[in-house]
């Protein structure tokens, strides 16, 4: 197996799971508490971990995670807060509706593209919203 590098994109304590963004790229990679090997309270949105991953049921799964270089988090204001991103207890995301699905998105666009026109805004609201609409990844 070869070690992996990556941040905390979320993590929920209290569900005892949440995912990694490899520094590589690729899809991101499921974590349970189980295979974090310090801490599990240390383990915050943009935390710097190293990791392995192998393929699980449902995607990539991480195991034999640590804090990388001492554990520095680099979270920022506008990164999601761990009791703002929900989680089910399956592992899956909650599916919105495509009115919630429209403001995940604005709130988004206003944090990371701060310099969109409102026209850029809602054309790729739009876009988006047609492609989660397409693959039912909104509710109807």
């Amino acid at each position: 197996m070869v070690r992996r590098s990556g941040r905390i994109l979320r993590f929920d304590e209290v569900r005892g799971y949440g995912f990694i963004v490899p520094d590589d790229g690729g899809q991101d990679v499921f974590v349970h508490a189980n295979d974090l090997g310090d801490d599990k309270s240390a383990f915050g949105p943009g935390t710097a971990v190293e990791f392995e991953a192998m393929e699980g049921e449902r995607g990539p799964k991480a195991f034999a995670v640590r804090l990388a270089g001492g554990g520095a988090r680099t979270a920022t204001a506008t990164e999601p807060s761990r009791s703002t991103v929900p989680l089910n207890d399956d592992g899956l995301c909650d599916v919105l509706t495509p009115g919630e699905f429209r403001q995940e998105l604005t709130e988004l666009f206003l944090q990371r593209s701060p310099d969109l026109t409102g026209t850029q805004m809602l054309r790729l609201r739009d876009g988006i919203l047609a492609l989660a609409q397409k693959h039912r990844w909104v509710d109807e």
